[in-house]
């Protein structure tokens, strides 16, 4: 890799589904730039945990995320809804956010960049693709990206 970070980088997974969360986590925590990832299950918990609100109220154990993975099918916030407020807030916009969803129906993707989304990713139903696109999020968005407030260098090896 030719970008070492010097802190890991922080996470934001907003996924219900257990299969799916136990694959995003392992492949990420593999990658060979650091890491943390946060993970909720739900609109609202994603919404207290940006917001500090409730058990996420302290920045030592609730670090803001430099990126949001994000569902759109939640329970009692869609995934839409949670960009939506996202990108609404002063606070929160700049944070990117990537929707890494099972729908590929246009009208999601469409809704979804309409609502500022940074990316849209729609899951594979094959594991080795599945691990396979998380492997190339984790290269793009913990290697390459350039994220604010999240310190990098060079490496020659």
């Amino acid at each position: 890799m030719k970008q070492v970070s010097l802190e890991p980088v922080v996470i934001l997974l907003v996924e219900d589904n257990p299969d799916h969360t136990e694959l995003i986590t392992r492949t990420l925590n593999d990658h060979p730039i650091p890491n943390r990832i946060m993970h909720v299950t739900d609109g609202e918990a994603a919404l207290d945990y940006l917001w500090r609100r409730a058990q996420f109220a302290d920045p030592a154990t609730s670090p803001q995320p430099h990126v949001v993975l994000l569902d759109l099918q939640l329970p009692r916030l869609s995934g839409l809804e949670v960009l939506q407020a996202i990108k609404a807030n002063a606070e929160t916009r700049h944070i990117p956010v990537v929707v890494v969803t099972t729908s590929s129906a246009e009208s999601d993707v469409r809704a979804a960049y309409q609502q500022f989304a940074n990316s849209y990713l729609v899951k594979p139903v094959d594991f080795q693709q599945f691990t396979q696109m998380m492997n190339d999020l984790g290269d793009y968005w913990l290697g390459w990206n350039q994220m604010q407030g999240h310190q990098q260098t060079i490496s020659s090896s």
